[in-house]
């Protein structure tokens, strides 16, 4: 029932050292599962060529296995946060990091093109769970006054995996062979599966009423739909008319979905949670910002490697500077948003990161190695702060019962958004390259895709201003009780 009280983050001084060890350690752990997954679904890519010459297949072709993972991950996103409170948030998160681990084997070992589209359908079941389902474990957790300090920590795997996807990627199709990039997540996934063990205390189910099957269906085509044309407008592996009919069917389900939603009792998809201002604000904000997540990576491998001629390890090992800017902005990101409160550094913030998004449409082949490097690490960093302030903000004024479901909303709105910033930056590439008649990419049609996707995620500010100057004040000192949400 709604009403019913769940687990609520401890007050700092109840805890014991062991208990004040595990909570420094969650991030951690919850991090490197997020790792996990952002390293695979972008490493991949690189390898695409050769395991399509491995498995004796196109390129074409090989690119379902990504769209199937990316499928499966939307579809079973929703259910994520049910699924904690019906089984136990530790139960699931560590049955998803074991399904990851074992799926990726799976992946390594496959022959045929099938067998390995059904190993990513799997994987991508297992990272849908394991990621919001180690969120939700974090806000239930950790104390809301060291919860800003604990997503610096859990922001950076979010940042750093699209970017050293690529060089990874490359260097193990290069020196090593493709089952290497399914492979390095045994190690990751071993110790992930200690350290739950070790330090994530069990729980227990909150006694969640049954699923909502309708919600779950409409929901998945949904989401299927939408990421499917999202993700091929990127791609260009399926035309215009299958696209639109793609979308008008998501839409028709996202439609049919919000009036379900007001009918039933406890939908799968929580949209009464846009009430609460800051998590309406941090998610619309927060996912605009997000365009530039899954947009710059594509979008310089396109410029530093067809424009300038680069391989794709060197253009990797340039855009990897960013993760430097990253690293730098974990130790300095919660004093100063303490220091000038979450309003005005997240305006403030989406000008500096849209400008340095902005800056990269100046570079040229002539364009010194070490100005790249400084944009990109500037960029890093900027980026970086924006998201460790919006993803805290997002859950500063829910109360503990609303965490699985905020968890599931914000899951599933990322997806969205870093699919719609590729579709965005490729629909942009195509225009500009029909304006001037021709058919290959050039610096001057990636100029302009830069500079859109800079705009956007300048004007994300306009949302963040609707913020009050106290808002996420409440992330300051420890919840003392729990309060119980209205039935």
């Amino acid at each position: 029932m709604a009403s019913e009280q769940t687990e609520a983050a401890p007050a700092p001084a109840t805890l014991s050292p062991q208990e004040r060890r595990a909570i420094r350690i969650i991030p951690y752990i919850v991090g490197c599962a997020l790792f996990m997954q952002m390293l695979d679904s972008t490493v991949v890519a690189t390898a695409l060529p050769t395991m399509a010459l491995s498995l004796d297949t196109s390129v074409i072709r090989m690119n379902t296995i990504i769209t199937s993972y990316l499928l499966a991950v939307a579809v079973f996103v929703p259910i994520s946060g049910w699924a904690a409170d019906r089984f136990g948030a530790r139960k699931v998160f560590l049955a998803a990091i074991l399904l990851f681990t074992a799926s990726s084997v799976a992946c390594a070992l496959s022959q045929t093109l099938t067998q390995l589209i059904i190993s990513r359908v799997v994987q991508g079941m297992a990272g849908a769970m394991m990621v919001p389902v180690g969120r939700i474990i974090l806000l239930r957790r950790v104390p809301k006054d060291q919860l800003l300090s604990a997503m610096a920590v859990l922001t950076l795997p979010a940042l750093l995996g699209p970017i050293i996807g690529p060089p990874v990627g490359g260097f193990l199709v290069t020196y090593a062979s493709w089952h290497w990039i399914f492979l390095i997540n045994i190690p990751v996934g071993a110790l992930g599966i200690a350290l739950v063990l070790r330090y994530i205390r069990e729980d227990y189910p909150t006694g969640r009423p049954p699923l909502d099957w309708l919600g779950f269906i409409l929901s998945a085509i949904c989401l299927a739909t939408l990421v499917t044309s999202f993700e091929n407008v990127g791609h260009g592996t399926l035309n215009w008319s299958t696209l639109g009919w793609l979308t008008l069917a998501g839409l028709i389900a996202g439609l049919w979905y919000v009036w379900h939603a007001r009918q039933v009792a406890y939908p799968i998809i929580d949209l009464s949670l846009l009430r609460t201002k800051t998590f309406a604000i941090s998610v619309l904000g927060g996912n605009l910002c997000r365009f530039s997540l899954g947009a710059s990576p594509f979008l310089l491998a396109i410029m530093l490697q067809t424009n300038f001629g680069m391989s794709a390890l060197a253009a990797g090992l340039i855009t990897f500077t960013g993760a430097i800017g990253a690293l730098g902005m974990k130790l300095v990101a919660p004093p100063i948003i303490r220091r000038f409160g979450f309003r005005n550094v997240l305006i403030i913030n989406a000008w500096l990161t849209g400008l340095f998004i902005a800056l990269c449409a100046l570079f040229q082949a002539t364009t010194p190695m070490w100005l790249m490097i400084a944009v990109l690490t500037a960029g890093g960093f900027f980026r970086s702060l924006q998201f460790t302030a919006v993803n805290t903000l997002t859950y500063a004024d829910l109360e503990s019962e609303a965490m699985s479901q905020a968890s599931s909303f914000a899951a599933m709105a990322q997806q969205l958004a870093i699919s719609l910033g590729v579709a965005c930056a490729a629909v942009t590439l195509n225009i500009s390259m029909a304006l001037r008649g021709a058919s290959s990419v050039q610096t001057q049609d990636t100029i302009w895709a830069f500079l859109i996707l800079g705009a956007i995620t300048a004007l994300s500010s306009l949302s963040f201003a609707r913020l009050s100057p106290t808002d996420g004040d409440s992330l300051q000192q420890a919840p003392r009780t729990t309060r119980k949400t209205k039935a």
